[in-house]
């Protein structure tokens, strides 16, 4: 891994964002797969990594 985070590919951001989301940090995996999908050219897989990790402050829920 490198230390300079222009080096960085999709890859390496979707790494990070399944560690996230195992770790139970779904607004840092959406983050990260934001980042990821910014990085990819095809239009389909960026728009494939948006589904897989969607934002959760969309789907929160609120309650009184």
């Amino acid at each position: 891994m490198t230390s300079d985070p222009a080096d960085l590919t999709a890859a390496d951001y979707l790494d990070g964002a399944r560690e996230m989301t195992a770790t139970g940090r779904p607004y840092l995996a959406h983050l990260l797969a934001e980042e990821a999908a910014r990085r990819t050219t095809d239009p389909a897989t960026a728009a494939g990594i948006r589904a897989s990790f969607p934002d959760p402050t969309t789907a929160r829920k609120e309650s009184d």
